[in-house]
């Protein structure tokens, strides 16, 4: 047990400690014992690094006491055994042997304190203190790392999804002027990654997709309702009014220090742009369109085709794969697309679960 004193002073409590002391010599063993309890400190003996390592399963131990120089286990085979399986633990080595080469490879093996036989009683007191109060310190720092991780975690846990619920607001300004749902959106996004997934992009970029994919058509702020919202075919100066969402939804978007945020000003530029150079704005063609933009592309016209709107009515899964094949190498990536059309039956699920 440990408590702080004034200036972050630590205080061990000798009475909530309990000292395993570990010598093949039982005069040793005795001498310490009668040090330790003096102090009044619990222990337990054991006659061999064997013991000790057999004791140290069964019961919590602060400290270890060892003797280096022990039949079978060696005092320095037990302090490793410590280090690897009983890491809070503190260890002091004591030996009959004055040797510095020693002292050194034990320290740096991980013991608190070297003790020379025959020691002073003073001088074991001291180094059992020492030892105590360096493993509380080193405990409570780890405590606090850890409440700090996780209250790190939490709070990037809290931002990614504030970040997200700002991103599902934005992209919801364009869709109220618009006829789609917000269903669309997430369908959408949940489409794209993945498809990503199965072009084999990583779990990062993949969620990142999802999330930025629905804000392709954020662009449509910028657009008349009466053209949005328009039940009947447009006219050529509408539709090259409604050609402006890209830009409109790129300019919106980019300029952000968010990643989220310059992967969809990407999107909303490229997902309107065809594979052989005849889409807007740009007129981009194969892999001077992002790749974002080429995925988005896909999964916005399935999705168009296959959902009812105020212009049209919704058009099969069939005929809708019909339309998308008859796009391939010229509207869609090829390579893209064989992935989105063998893969349909995963799509049809996803849409499944977010239905209008």
């Amino acid at each position: 047990m440990i408590s702080i004193g004034t200036e972050d002073e630590l205080v061990v409590n000798s009475a909530n400690e309990t000292i395993l002391i570990t010598d093949d010599d039982p005069q040793i063993r005795k001498v310490i014992a009668s040090i330790v309890e003096m102090e009044g400190y619990a222990f337990e003996l054991a006659a061999s690094g064997e013991e000790a390592a057999e004791k140290l399963t069964r019961n919590q131990f602060s400290l270890l006491i060892s003797d280096i120089q022990m039949e079978g286990m060696s005092g320095v085979e037990l302090l490793q055994h410590c280090r690897t399986h009983y890491s809070d633990m503190a260890v002091i080595m004591v030996t009959g042997v004055d040797d510095r080469t020693t002292a050194i490879r034990t320290l740096e093996l991980g013991a608190y304190g070297y003790v020379t036989k025959p020691f002073h009683t003073n001088e074991l007191i001291i180094n059992i203190a020492n030892a105590l109060k360096r493993r509380a310190l080193e405990m409570q720092n780890r405590r606090h790392n850890e409440e700090l991780e996780t209250l790190v975690n939490e709070r990037t846990e809290e931002l990614v999804r504030s970040r997200e619920e700002s991103i599902q607001i934005l992209s919801k300004a364009a869709e109220f002027r618009d006829d789609e749902t917000a269903r669309h959106n997430i369908r959408i996004g949940l489409y794209c990654d993945h498809l990503a997934r199965l072009a084999g992009f990583a779990e990062p970029y993949c969620q990142q997709l999802k999330t930025a994919a629905p804000l392709h058509d954020v662009g449509k702020i910028g657009v008349p309702d009466s053209i949005l919202l328009k039940p009947g075919h447009l006219t050529e100066e509408e539709f090259r009014i409604v050609k402006t969402h890209p830009r409109i939804g790129h300019r919106i978007l980019s300029g952000s220090t968010s990643e989220i945020l310059q992967l969809g000003a990407e999107i909303a530029l490229h997902h309107h742009e065809r594979f052989d150079g005849s889409g807007y704005p740009d007129g981009l063609a194969g892999n001077d369109i992002s790749l974002p933009g080429r995925i988005t592309a896909i999964c916005d016209v399935f999705d168009a085709l296959t959902t009812e709107r105020v212009y049209k009515s919704a058009i099969k899964t069939e005929k809708a794969k019909t339309i998308l094949l008859n796009g391939r190498a010229t509207h869609f990536d090829p390579h893209l697309l064989d992935l989105f059309i063998e893969n349909l039956h995963d799509i049809l699920a996803i849409r499944q679960t977010i239905l209008d």
